[in-house]
């Protein structure tokens, strides 16, 4: 199994090319895949397919509008709707690999079809779609309870306003929510405003834990913070641990321009792939 390791300011993925779709992806080659001390180590996997070839009824119903699927996994081998982070990620090692060309198109997702934009090198934008407003809901950390705005992004988030520095709060366990308001859980987003359409922001993904950044959070958080201005568009930066992102809101969608970085390439062993645990 060929793989190549990149991240997204600093949200990091196993990319695993399958354009035949014949990796059998289960739950536990993946949290093996993405453990830090006993595997490759990644918040996620982004498993390349021809969308024709996904072996998802609804993934492939999209093969006449996008040639590549981004199937996602999360840390401990869930499957996940989309990630912004990732799909940055994706587009670029689509470019990097010969399989696409620079420019833009759509790459196929759970959520629905996400349309890139790149050059050979540099920034990656994707049109992430309207964010959606669901309401209030809360959380809690430490002790204390947080009220949010609940996002979904294709995913679902819980943006959470915060008075102090993010850099205080301690996500070492996961925050608490309503799992009738969130079934199928939710990424948690603490942020708090810095400047003028600045935000930073902290987040604990469902399946990964605290990561150092996630893409439809930030969204996620800029559309939070923008209806606290009655739904104020524009720009705003989201400073995140890994690094700094733009978001743009207007139109109808959202935008997400930042880094995709390719880090190294290699083979994973088979006998490792094999042994007790892979599955």
């Amino acid at each position: 199994m060929r793989f190549v390791k990149g991240h997204g300011t600093e949200n990091d993925f196993v990319i695993l090319p399958d354009p035949g779709g014949v990796l059998d992806l289960a739950p536990g080659t993946v949290a093996r895949l993405c453990d830090r001390r006993a595997g490759i180590g990644a918040d996620g996997v982004l498993r390349v397919v021809r969308t024709k070839a996904a072996g998802d009824p609804a993934a492939e119903a999209m093969a006449g509008e996008a040639e590549w699927f981004m199937d996602y996994r999360n840390a401990d081998g869930g499957i996940a709707e989309m990630c912004g982070n990732g799909v940055r990620v994706f587009a670029r090692y689509l470019v990097d690999a010969g399989l696409a060309a620079p420019g833009e198109w759509d790459v196929a997702t759970r959520a629905g079809l996400r349309r890139v934009t790149l050059g050979p090198s540099g920034d990656v934008s994707v049109d992430m779609g309207p964010p959606e407003h669901l309401g209030t809901g809360r959380a809690s950390l430490a002790g204390r309870s947080y009220t949010g705005e609940r996002v979904s992004m294709g995913n679902p988030h819980l943006a959470c306003p915060v008075e102090r520095p993010v850099a205080e709060l301690d996500l070492t366990r996961a925050p608490g929510f309503d799992p009738a308001v969130f079934p199928d859980g939710v990424n948690v987003e603490f942020y708090r405003a810095v400047g003028e359409r600045h935000l930073e922001m902290r987040v604990y993904e469902r399946g990964s834990g605290e990561t150092r950044s996630c893409g439809t959070g930030t969204v996620a958080v800029a559309a939070a913070a923008a209806g606290e201005r009655g739904g104020a568009e524009g720009e705003w930066t989201v400073d995140v641990p890994g690094g700094r992102v733009v978001v743009t809101l207007g139109g109808g969608t959202s935008h997400l321009r930042g880094p995709a970085v390719l880090v190294a390439e290699g083979e994973i062993r088979s006998g490792w792939l094999a042994a007790p645990g892979a599955s």
